[in-house]
């Protein structure tokens, strides 16, 4: 199980790949796997049948998996893509950024 530095609802930006650059949220991660879903990146083609009466078929533009080392967390305070130290406020561990040592938590 591998553990990840950056959460749903992250703020990141893509460091390789075909959307190198591009910033944008996490919607969903997955930390057994290493990989996380990131809003309007990597997107993929997916071809569907309608399975119900009424229902639409066709070509459906989504979201695909990006590796979780491909992407670098946004700092909220200071707005720079930053590696993720740990720390610990009381007894509870946060994620401090690298570059102002702001609590990201």
């Amino acid at each position: 199980m591998n553990k990840l530095n950056v959460k749903k609802d992250d703020t990141v930006v893509i460091i390789a790949g075909k959307d190198k650059g591009k910033q944008g949220k996490i919607m969903a991660a997955f930390p057994k796997t290493g990989r996380v879903i990131v809003q309007n990146a990597n997107m993929i083609v997916c071809h569907t049948k309608p399975r119900r009466q009424g229902e639409q078929g066709g070509r459906i533009n989504k979201e695909g998996t990006i590796n979780a080392s491909n992407v670098m967390l946004i700092c909220p305070k200071c707005n720079k893509a930053t590696r993720v130290a740990h720390g610990m406020e009381g007894d509870k561990k946060v994620r401090v950024c690298k570059k102002c040592g702001k609590n990201i938590d």
